[in-house]
């Protein structure tokens, strides 16, 4: 049985979601953050050395980093699901959003949390996330022009990791500007495997 640690408010959401959405069985540890600092739990640390949510243990061993977990999943669990044919023209649009969504696509709204986080957004650091971020919300918005999902009509597993990028700019800063991404969001957020990780922990901001 997979156990996933989640703690509230977090990309660790992604990992409950991919799995309601597999129908995979699986434990959850879940962990709320530090009222003052908002950081995880001492708990985390015992469940992986680095602390931070979300972890997988699986296979009698722990292991951190979303984009692991969710290859880890879809190879062992996943039956083909969730992801394009290894063989077919979508695997590479496929590939580069699943890592798009953890460092391209993350950079920038980390940038803007650090410069609010260490009162920065009056330096030029501020300006230059929203630079940024309106590159990464431009070229996800552009090419979400007339698809259902980022690859088509077929929902994978990268519009899961990528949505975390959506729903932190929504939180940060503003995605009005990019109606194609408000869209998607809302035909994510009407998936029943989105729904039935409602109920298992809040999804990020409680988007």
């Amino acid at each position: 049985m997979l156990k996933v640690h989640h703690l509230s408010d977090s990309r660790s959401q992604k990992v409950v979601w991919l799995l309601e959405e597999l129908g995979c069985p699986y434990d959850l540890v879940y962990h709320r953050r530090l009222p003052v600092t908002m950081l995880g739990p001492p708990a985390l640390k015992a469940a992986h050395p680095i602390g931070k949510a979300p972890v997988l243990e699986a296979e009698g061993r722990s292991i951190v980093e979303s984009g692991a977990i969710i290859d880890y999943i879809l190879l062992r669990h996943g039956q083909g699901r969730l992801m394009p044919d290894t063989d077919g023209p979508e695997l590479l649009p496929y590939l580069e959003w699943m890592n798009f969504a953890v460092s391209i696509g993350s950079n920038p709204i980390m940038m803007k949390v650090y410069a609010r986080a260490f009162g920065l957004e009056g330096t030029a650091l501020g300006p230059a996330a929203d630079a940024e971020l309106a590159l990464v919300l431009g070229y996800l918005d552009r090419s979400l022009r007339g698809k259902i999902y980022l690859l088509g009509d077929l929902f994978t597993a990268a519009d899961i990791q990528v949505s975390f990028v959506a729903e932190l700019a929504k939180a940060f800063a503003s995605i009005d500007d990019y109606p194609e991404i408000i869209a998607w969001l809302g035909r994510l957020h009407t998936r029943p495997g989105y729904q039935a990780s409602l109920t298992k922990g809040s999804y990020i901001y409680g988007a």
